[in-house]
């Protein structure tokens, strides 16, 4: 009962400190981050190496090991594993939950660069990185429906630059899409005939397709600002390319070649009930509001 009978004496300072802890109580709900997987620092580490159409077995004799080797020095290291697939070599290493993650990603950095030496010169770069649990998808959106596919990817595109400039939005990917692409289909006894080089095509396709700056212009007040475009845009422009002049006369790109208006080989399939379709993932920065960020999306 004292401690009721403190309570009711002092009756206003009762109510001042119920009154704080309401309001502090609220304000922390509504500054505290509201995440579904909370940030945690995993002290793992993955060396992944492409050695393009090469077998498993040889993968892990001529890549995974020596790597292997290598990283076997490592302090504090809890656990080795690796996988090595046709044409890829994943090794993943597990320190002890106590080290630091820029220092262990330091050190493995380290044992793979000496590791290089002992790689197949025809074998890609070995990339080290982290697994970060915060960059996680928070958001998976697909587009489908009764059009075409670049009607969707055009759609895509714009949902893309929309989302990106959400407040919070670390990334967004897009998997299923379609990029344009002009295609030069060259005809290698045409190229024969005339004398002329993969290599040399491919120059003056390059030195062709650029826009070039012409400097400043002043007319009275005003400055303009002068450029030549000469970026291609249409497969008819590349047709009366010039790729070589010579005595015998002037051979044109559509003399060697044919010109199509495409699409870049596809990488990665989306689908919907059997539809193709094309998805969103997006991931958001650490610490940011999920649930405001999701509204925001949707």
């Amino acid at each position: 009962m004292k401690i009721v009978d403190f309570a009711v004496d002092r009756r206003v300072s009762i109510y001042v400190m119920v009154l704080i802890l309401t309001v502090t109580g609220l304000y922390s709900y509504i500054v505290l981050p509201r995440e579904s997987n909370p940030e945690v620092i995993v002290p793992v580490i993955v060396v992944s190496t492409r050695y393009e159409g090469v077998s498993p077995e040889d993968i892990e004799s001529l890549v995974t090991v020596p790597i292997e080797r290598k990283l076997s020095g490592l302090k504090s290291v809890k656990q080795i594993r690796s996988q090595s697939l046709e044409g890829t070599s994943s090794v993943v290493i597990e320190f002890m939950p106590d080290m630091e993650i820029d220092d262990a990603l330091r050190r493995v950095k380290d044992k793979v660069d000496q590791s290089k030496q002992d790689l197949p010169d025809d074998a890609e770069e070995p990339t080290v990185s982290e697994i970060n649990l915060s960059e996680l998808p928070i958001l998976v959106i697909s587009l489908t429906g009764n059009t075409d596919l670049t009607v969707l990817n055009e759609l895509a595109d714009d949902f893309e630059d929309r989302i990106e400039a959400i407040k919070g939005v670390l990334d967004v990917q897009k998997i299923g899409g379609i990029e344009r692409e002009i295609q030069i289909e060259v005809d290698p006894d045409r190229v024969a005939e005339y004398g002329i080089s993969a290599a040399d095509l491919i120059q003056v396709t390059l030195l062709e397709n650029v826009n070039t700056p012409g400097g400043a212009m002043d007319l009275g007040e005003a400055k303009f600002l002068m450029r030549t475009p000469g970026e291609f845009r249409t497969p008819e422009e590349l047709t009366g390319l010039v790729v070589k002049q010579g005595p015998g006369g002037t051979v044109y790109l559509r003399d060697v070649a044919v010109v199509k208006d495409g699409f870049k080989e596809t990488t990665s399939i989306s689908r919907v009930n059997g539809k193709p379709s094309i998805t969103l993932t997006v991931s958001k920065r650490t610490g940011e509001n999920i649930i405001r960020i999701s509204d925001e999306i949707k």
